[in-house]
């Protein structure tokens, strides 16, 4: 397939995230579900200027769509909402990663969802989470969240602090199964255990580390001192790796990537990662490549 042609098959129409006005304190969300993907493969086609290996994509941080609610500043990855881009529609089944930042006394009026596994990694400050399944709990930075969205959930996530900012990444991947019952977990993780390590907080498998989730995709969390260097191998053949830069400077290969820059990397059993600065921080996503 060549680039026009799978550009003019890609998603349409990912009005996902609309705002509308306030009420008291909290923001009603008018949230439409994304269209299902069309099985077109890993979305691998990048703009040529981004081109650094055949098996790599490369996003930096300012390339990133990006939009400014007032009360929530958010960063997308991928297309979402407003931001469309054919380029960035997804990586294999990892459809978002949004870097939401949400004011003091905002947050996310109750909206729907579907099919869909969303998970939350708090990096400062808290949430207050209330979903249709009577769950209500705080999420704060240590714990990792998720939601098997399935037949349908309804979900609310709010910052009460009156003074104080809550910033968290927002990532949803497309499940292995579809209609299974809607449930909920989160889990408080030692920060500590991913010091100059890969520390596993995603897996399919509810008995390993982590939460879990309907689909073949792992996720760590490192924190590695300057010229410390780590390496990965991927879990499962046919997988990608999505390496996302929460802090610092780090090289993936010989790729240098910076504060909340992205590389994608298929085609490939292991990466090495070194650390440039002290204190980095890095996400490691490694999702199915084929829809």
């Amino acid at each position: 397939m060549d680039r026009k042609d799978f550009i003019k098959k890609g998603l349409l129409g990912t009005g996902m995230f609309i705002t509308s006005a306030a009420i008291g304190d909290t923001l009603n969300n008018d949230i439409d579900e994304i269209t299902p993907l069309e099985p077109i493969g890993y979305n691998h086609l990048p703009n040529e200027s981004s081109l650094i290996l055949e098996n790599t994509v490369l996003h930096k941080a300012e390339t990133r769509g990006h939009a400014n609610h007032g009360w929530l500043d958010s960063h997308h990855s991928f297309s979402f909402a407003n931001y469309y881009n054919p380029d960035r529609m997804h990586f294999g089944v990892l459809r978002v990663l949004n870097d939401d930042r949400v004011d003091a006394g905002m947050g996310f009026g109750t909206h729907p969802h579907d099919n869909m596994e969303i998970i939350s990694i708090p990096l400062e400050g808290d949430l207050e989470h209330k979903d249709s399944m009577g769950n209500t709990a705080i999420i704060k930075k240590g714990d990792i969240q998720v939601m098997s969205a399935g037949t349908g959930i309804y979900h609310s996530e709010y910052n009460k602090n009156k003074d104080k900012l809550t910033k968290f990444l927002q990532i949803w991947v497309y499940p292995n199964k579809k209609n299974v019952t809607p449930r909920y977990d989160q889990i408080t993780l030692k920060e500590s255990d991913r010091h100059n390590k890969l520390q596993q907080i995603l897996s399919p498998n509810p008995k390993d580390e982590g939460v879990w989730i309907h689909q073949d995709a792992w996720f760590h969390l490192g924190r590695f001192d300057k010229n410390f260097t780590a390496n990965y191998k991927l879990k499962k053949s046919g997988n990608g790796i999505y390496a996302f830069v929460i802090k610092g400077d780090v090289n993936i290969g010989n790729i240098k990537l910076n504060q909340r820059d992205a590389l994608g990397i298929w085609d490939t059993n292991a990466i090495k990662i070194t650390a440039n600065t002290q204190d980095a921080e890095l996400l490691l996503i490694e999702v199915p490549m084929a829809i």
